[in-house]
């Protein structure tokens, strides 16, 4: 058999599947494709969801691909195993309602037999134990002997994943020979050892299944092919591993080179080896496809990733930064499949050294810190790492979860995963309202700020909103980038733009920015420092690069209403100025395009009538249609040409005034409207103190002004809907109402009143003599607080002198209790809050007062008759 390598296989692959009518489709990313299920493409079959699902239609019946794939799930056996590994190549064949199983199984014996030139005795096929028909197509078609084809049950031979589309699987096994056996009696296919491996899978897509064990037949039967490029390198090259496969080994040797050690001399030393080997290949495709190192999501995966090697790489001796070096033999090794790791060649390795550097500032302090630890668990004989720890050490000193584990494993001791996730949510629910770390200069820590000082952003978008320029900086979330892809968050900055930055209190403007087969969502424009505009929003297609020429527009509704409102702040202020006097100053300002908010110095409320004059001296000059003119000048020729300056703003020598006629001129870099007619309308909606002498107005323009009075009429008319009368009689109908509840509530409380003396009935025969002071205490049926101390003065007039303890309930978990105490009762020792107090407890309740009168509330009325009971003792004991 002729040995081939992995290139040579893939194109192998490839091309006999062309000849058979498929379409060979490139690599998707490894970043899903509006799937929230995966994090990365992990599989050959998982991009094409959409097509098998019929959500989307594909390009052809018959497709062919070698997908890049990453999967984590057994990371900890990454390099302990030469079976592991994260990073794969999976070559697949596909057909959607095309053919389905006699030709997927002859095209599938047919390339490993006849290209790859597998020896056909040492094949064998398994099918699922209740597929006859798969089983009769490789005995009667392929002509394989019944003994050589093996039935296994649905844990190994039937793909099924929850609800929807499944079927029974075929595989093809390769027998290595009884040097990779077991050199047990009986091994044979399924065996563990590694004599017989799975070289190729067929799903036969044919039912559908409700998830419960019901399947029905699919009406358009599906053909899903999986075989690992990797694994038939090793078939075919007759090696041990995938780590011996040609294109693995030129890495796997530069490993070695740098360490200084030698492959299969030591078995610790083969562990980190191989991870490094394994882990470098990853990292060097999720660079490629644009994921950036974070602590969420799919950037923390390349982050562990690449963390777990570097930290390795040091364990084997190797000095410095290596990890890119690395990156090159991948590249140099794939980029005949993956044309684009050469493209971006230039980029991986710089964000692989970023990273690697990141983690060399951190690594050694931290793992002097687990070392503290460790003898910590020691001194307690503990051999648990608590959660919180291991989360200092991730939050700290950057240490994915699993590489904590991985070296305390080593020396015996365990981490407690269930604390650090919990300490994960903690810190997750921190950072949504906590506000970001400050540097040395008190700003907040960001991205930009890894921004070459040189590059700057010209702001060209006065004239017009439309604008084409090439793209100097890109940015994720939290790092530089070379390149943003669909679905992701980021900022864009271009040399030239239309769109204005968020400044002087003007809001940024949103939009688009797009190339020929991509587009930018712009949420906000943002300036950052040294004079660069960023363009922060989403990529809702595409892929955007470094220095593609772009197209920038700007949402000119937005803007429209934007510069509506920034123009009235300007009428507004001289209206101010005119109305209240000279010592009104800008002191702030927020303009968008929904409303105007102004704040301005002085020292008191303004009174209807000014506020009425200050909006319709704005109208006024609104009415007036003046023309809107800017001009660049010296500041301080514009100073004395009577501009107005932001208060305690610092301006450069050259400044941009706006003026409006010979009404308003302002130092400003906003935007603004042509002529003052076009802002229509002015309306302040309020006016209130934000501070020591600073006012605030909030007003709208144009149609926000529209709308607002539409609101207010639907209401109005829906108010005198409600009261049964026109709008313009309902301020009579008000006055009406309010008349009437004056009366009504007026007779309301006499009639209470006389229902709670009716209620009481003569109780004046239940006064008992305590130690000399007379004592009243009864219960009153369904009374309130007000109605019960009305009762209790009107007793305490007819008991003359002594104490009054009324009690009430309105409802079984509402109690109302009163104490009442007359002078002569106080000189004898009475306290009316002291008694209150004591009382309320049998009530569930608390209160208390002053000596001549408390109350208290409580929740248990079913106390009620124990306070009355308890009352004469309690005041006797306050009796002198």
């Amino acid at each position: 058999m002729q040995v081939y390598g992995v290139n040579e296989l893939r194109k192998m692959f490839l091309e006999f599947f062309e000849s058979k009518g498929h379409l060979a489709l490139n690599s998707f990313p490894l970043i899903p494709h509006n799937d929230n299920s995966l994090l990365l493409i992990n599989s050959g079959m998982a991009p094409l969801k959409p097509y098998f699902t019929g959500q989307e239609i594909p390009p052809r019946n018959r497709v062919t691909t070698c997908q890049k794939c990453i999967r984590t799930g057994d990371i900890e056996n990454v390099g302990k195993t030469a079976r592991h590994g994260t990073f794969f190549e999976m070559l697949g064949n596909f057909s959607f309602g095309d053919y389905f199983k006699h030709e997927a199984i002859a095209w599938s014996w047919e390339f490993l037999t006849e290209v790859v030139g597998l020896d056909k005795t040492r094949l064998y096929p398994s099918v699922y134990q209740d597929d006859d028909e798969a089983f009769e197509i490789w005995n009667k078609e392929i002509k394989i002997p019944e003994e050589n084809i093996f039935r296994f049950g649905k844990a190994d031979n039937f793909w099924e994943h929850g609800a929807g589309p499944c079927g029974p699987c075929s595989e093809i096994y390769y027998d290595r020979g009884e040097k990779y056996g077991c050199g047990k009696e009986g091994c044979t296919v399924g065996c563990e050892c590694d004599r017989f491996i799975e070289v190729w899978n067929n799903v036969f897509t044919q039912f559908n299944s409700d998830g419960n064990g019901n399947y029905t037949e699919l009406e358009n039967k599906n053909i899903d092919t999986g075989m690992g490029l990797e694994r038939l390198a090793t078939v075919v090259q007759d090696v041990s591993s995938i780590f011996d496969v040609d294109t693995m080994k030129a890495i796997r040797d530069k490993v070695c080179q740098l360490a200084g050690a030698s492959y299969q001399t030591d078995a610790k030393k083969d562990v980190s080896i191989r991870l490094i080997t394994d882990h470098i290949r990853s990292v060097t495709f999720m660079a490629s496809d644009g994921i950036i190192p974070s602590n969420e999501g799919r950037g923390y995966v390349f982050r562990r990733l690449l963390r777990r090697a570097a930290r390795h790489g040091r364990l084997l001796g190797i000095q410095g930064k290596f990890l890119a070096e690395l990156s090159k033999v991948v590249i140099n090794e794939s980029k005949d499949g993956y044309p684009e790791l050469e493209e971006k060649k230039e980029y991986i390795l710089k964000l692989l050294t970023i990273e690697e550097e990141k983690f060399n500032k951190t690594i050694d302090q931290g793992l002097s810190i687990l070392a503290e630890m460790e003898k910590e668990l020691e001194k307690k004989n503990s051999k648990t790492l608590s959660g919180e720890d291991v989360f200092k050490l991730y939050d700290t000193y950057g240490f994915p979860f699993d590489l904590t584990k991985e070296i305390l494993e080593e020396k015996g001791f365990e981490v407690d995963e269930k604390g650090f996730k919990e300490a994960m949510e903690v810190q997750r629910v921190t950072a949504r309202s906590a506000r970001g770390t400050t540097n040395y200069m008190g700003a907040e820590e960001t991205v930009y700020q890894q921004i070459d000082a040189g590059i700057t952003s010209k702001f060209v978008g006065y004239d017009s909103l439309s604008y084409e320029a090439k793209i100097s900086v890109l940015t994720t979330e939290s790092e530089l980038a070379e390149e943003i892809v669909a679905g992701q968050k980021g900022t864009i900055l271009v040399e030239e733009t239309p769109f204005y930055a968020t400044m002087g209190g003007q809001v940024g403007d949103t939009g688009i920015i797009t190339t020929k087969n991509a587009e930018f969502e712009v949420e906000d424009t943002i300036k950052l420092q040294g004079g660069k505009v960023g363009h922060v929003g989403t990529v809702t297609k595409g892929i955007f690069k470094v220095n593609d020429m772009v197209t920038l527009q700007v949402n000119s509704a937005q803007r429209s209403a934007t510069c509506k409102n920034h123009s009235a702040t300007h009428l507004l202020q001289k209206a101010l100025r005119m109305v209240l006097g000279t010592h009104v100053e800008q002191a702030g300002s927020l303009v968008s395009e929904d409303r105007l908010r102004f704040d301005f110095t002085h020292f008191s409320a303004l009174t209807a009538e000014e506020l009425q004059k200050v909006e319709a001296l704005v109208n006024e000059q609104i009415a007036n249609n003046i023309a809107v003119n800017t001009k660049v000048m010296n500041i301080e020729d514009a100073k004395k040409e009577g501009a107005m300056a932001l208060f305690g703003e610092k301006y450069a020598n050259d400044v941009r005034v706006v003026m409006m006629g010979d009404y308003s001129k302002e130092l400003c870099g906003g935007t603004h409207v042509s002529n003052t007619g076009v802002i229509s309308v002015f309306k302040i909606l309020s006016e209130t103190g934000i501070a020591a002498g600073v006012r605030r107005i909030e007003a709208l323009t144009g149609n926000g002004v529209f709308a607002y009075y539409k609101e207010l009429e639907n209401e109005l008319h829906s108010a005198a809907k409600a009261a049964k009368t026109e709008p313009n009689q309902l301020t009579t109908k008000i006055d009406s109402y309010l008349e009437e509840i004056k009366a009504l509530k007026s007779e309301n409380e006499k009639l209470k009143s006389k229902l709670a003396n009716n209620s009481l009935g003569d109780v004046m025969n239940q006064v008992v003599d305590v130690k000399g002071v007379k004592l009243l205490a009864v219960k009153v049926p369904d009374v309130d607080m007000n109605e019960l101390r009305n009762l209790g003065d009107q007793l305490k007039e007819k008991l003359g002198e002594g104490v009054i303890i009324l009690a009430s309930s309105t409802a079984p978990d509402k109690v109302n209790l009163i104490a009442m105490a007359t002078d002569q009762a106080m000189k004898q020792g009475a306290h009316a809050g002291n008694l209150i107090k004591e009382l309320a407890a049998l009530v569930g309740g608390g209160g208390g007062g002053r000596p001549n009168m408390a109350q208290a509330g409580g929740k248990n009325a079913a106390g009620i008759d124990a306070v009355i009971e308890k009352s004469k003792d309690a005041l006797g004991a306050q009796i002198k």
